[in-house]
């Protein structure tokens, strides 16, 4: 079993779960997320509690004892506080701003570049040079982030790009001068 997958999750007073079979809802201020868990898994509500349990000795069940219970509490931080990445944009020129609920990045590149959030994400603008995607679904989030950053990732040389807040880019020395 997984050390992981033995905890148990505690459900805020103002979260709501159901579970039918093999899918959990939840329910809060913030919105509601539906995920399917994998066979074998299984969960026992309790009063304020969950509890993920294996049925049977099945290798994969086992396997995914950890992440089916790191899923559902991530599920319930979502809906009742959500999650934010923060990016900032670094270089000569390089700057963001939101048009129609649209990111538009210009990154030195001969032509803007235009990102328009799923669902239930919100990008958010702060002086030009940083960047908030929030959301309530931890995947999502992270996955908006990384292909905003992935437009200009940081450069090695200047350190030029969109990075992820308190990122460190190792820079590289440049060529060595000819004859110096």
């Amino acid at each position: 079993m997984s050390r992981i997958g033995k905890k148990i999750v505690l459900l805020p007073t103002n979260i709501s779960t159901q579970f039918d079979g093999q899918t959990i809802t939840v329910n809060g201020p913030k919105g509601t997320l539906l995920r399917t868990l994998p066979e074998g898994i299984t969960l026992e509500i309790n009063d304020g509690t969950i509890l993920v349990q294996t049925s049977g000795n099945s290798k994969r069940a086992n396997q995914l004892h950890g992440l089916s219970r790191t899923l559902i509490s991530n599920m319930i931080e979502g809906v009742s506080t959500g999650f934010s990445k923060k990016l900032q944009i670094q270089g000569v020129g390089y700057r963001s701003q939101i048009d129609n609920n649209n990111l538009i990045l210009s990154v030195g590149y001969s032509h803007v570049v235009t990102i328009q959030p799923p669902q239930n994400i919100e990008i958010k603008v702060e002086n030009n040079t940083s960047i908030t995607v929030l959301g309530i679904d931890k995947e999502v989030v992270g996955q908006v982030a990384s292909s905003i950053r992935s437009i200009r990732p940081p450069e090695p040389y200047k350190g030029k790009g969109i990075r992820y807040q308190g990122e460190v880019v190792r820079t590289k020395a440049g060529k060595a001068g000819k004859g110096k």
